[in-house]
């Protein structure tokens, strides 16, 4: 079982103040993770994935301590709306009901018939 260790910031040279990030120790048993999704993984590659998670967990501490006060949230980089249309029905162009119903294997009334999704005990 790996257990990760995400340390405090290492001081790595920036033009920004440096953060002490806190010290995040998560357990993460790879192995039980590989054979959930049916991996067949060496020793090697589990301390390979142990030391990439390793790494994820310490890059995510780091944004996490990055100060976000006075920015606003955003979903999208840019600013995108929606354009929605008012639904119409038209038959015009389309088939009608009965045109659709007709061509169905299986109809009862004004519905298609089709076999159950879940079988009843």
């Amino acid at each position: 079982m790996w257990t990760v260790f995400c340390e405090p910031w290492a001081g790595r040279v920036t033009k920004q103040t440096p953060v002490n990030l806190p010290s995040v120790s998560v357990e993460i048993d790879i192995a039980h993770v590989a054979r959930l999704a049916r991996l067949d993984l060496s020793e090697e590659d589990l301390d390979t994935y142990g030391r990439q998670c390793q790494e994820l967990l310490e890059h995510v501490a780091r944004i996490q301590a990055i100060d976000t006060t006075g920015i606003s949230s955003t979903s999208h980089p840019l600013p995108l709306t929606n354009r929605f249309r008012e639904d119409e029905v038209t038959t015009e162009s389309g088939l009608g009901r009965q045109d659709v119903l007709d061509q169905a294997p299986d109809t009862e009334g004004p519905y298609f018939r089709v076999p159950p999704a879940l079988e009843e005990d």
